[in-house]
């Protein structure tokens, strides 16, 4: 992939992971779009890079996620990579719910990390398709190939997220649009705080370790140690598994 002159939009852009990545498309010299939910952290955003585009969209919304996608085909037509990197997290026992709203909780979890960045795609790949050169990337988890029990929910969009862009690799692999995997460890993000006791690592160096696979279209990238756990899961899948399990 080129390093400049593309257009990008990257769901999550407002913060941790997708604020690095956002930052890095910026000073590679990209016209990047912005989403996220809070108006806030997108103002932030903003006065860090004047030139960005910035909407909110609460993307586990399937009305507001159709909105920005037909905002996106009319205003910019010109889009050329997609990053779906938006998601969440809840810490969730199936055994002793916190409250009666574990229905909820998991609809949620479902929308924003697995059926948003498909209906996403699905909706802007008529646009992807015009370029000369264009890119789809998703952002799965190490947790997607040994999940842990504390957030099962979780475990299971980023794997439907990881075999989700397999498949659609296959499908475009005839065409001009690559897809690719961003596989990050426990980065140092809103979501994990409280965990990892030292050992993540920050959103810039998984945003550099990205980038330089980007360039070189090398589509899968595991970021960090989940290149070890990659092995250890081909190698010894009980070790991998153990691993992760009380993570």
């Amino acid at each position: 992939m080129k390093k400049a002159g593309h257009t990008v939009l990257i769901t999550g852009g407002a913060s941790g992971i997708g604020l690095a990545l956002t930052e890095r498309f910026v000073h590679e010299g990209n016209k990047v779009i912005v989403v996220g939910r809070d108006q806030k952290k997108l103002d932030a955003v903003k006065d860090k890079c004047p030139d960005i585009v910035a909407y909110v969209c609460d993307l586990r919304s399937e009305e507001e996620t159709d909105s920005l996608a037909a905002k996106l085909n009319e205003k910019h037509s010109d889009l050329s990579v997609l990053v779906n990197n938006a998601a969440m997290q809840y810490l969730e026992s199936f055994l002793d719910p916190q409250d009666g709203k574990i229905g909820e909780r998991i609809s949620e979890e479902i929308g924003l990390n697995l059926t948003s960045p498909i209906r996403l795609t699905a909706k802007l790949l008529p646009l992807l398709a015009l370029r000369e050169e264009a890119a789809i990337v998703n952002v799965s988890s190490g947790l997607a190939i040994s999940p842990k029990k504390s957030a099962p929910v979780y475990c299971a969009t980023k794997a439907g997220i990881h075999l989700f862009t397999k498949a659609l690799r296959y499908q475009l692999e005839s065409t001009q649009i690559r897809v690719f995997e961003i596989i990050p460890p426990l980065v140092d993000t809103e979501m994990t705080r409280g965990r990892g006791n030292g050992v993540k690592l920050s959103p810039r160096q998984l945003a550099e370790q990205f980038w330089h696979a980007y360039r070189r279209d090398r589509l899968e990238v595991p970021i960090g140690k989940v290149k070890l756990l990659k092995i250890l899961k081909r190698i010894i899948p009980s070790v991998a598994d153990a691993l992760l399990k009380n993570s």
